[in-house]
């Protein structure tokens, strides 16, 4: 386990071995995850849109699951029944 000490500032050096692991170079942005009492630092993807690309392939259809909710909904309606939800 890798260990570093605070700055008064508050920096933290990241040790190299993790650095290079992970592609954290100059410039690189992170981001910092609060996990009720563990501190995460988790490397940003420097395209989030590239990167999200397929990240729920295979998994339910969020646009069909909505136009089923939809229509439930009109059908309620048309029913003269009060608003679901």
């Amino acid at each position: 386990m890798a260990t570093a000490v605070v700055s008064g500032k508050g920096w933290v050096v990241i040790p190299k071995e993790l650095r290079d692991r992970y592609g954290l170079s100059k410039g690189k942005k992170v981001h910092f995850v609060d996990y009720g009492g563990v501190i995460s630092l988790i490397p940003a993807p420097d395209d989030p849109i590239s990167f999200s690309h397929g990240l729920f392939a295979g998994g339910p259809s969020m646009t069909q699951e909505l136009l089923k909710d939809r229509r439930e909904e009109l059908a309620h309606e048309e029913r003269g029944l009060p608003p679901v939800g």
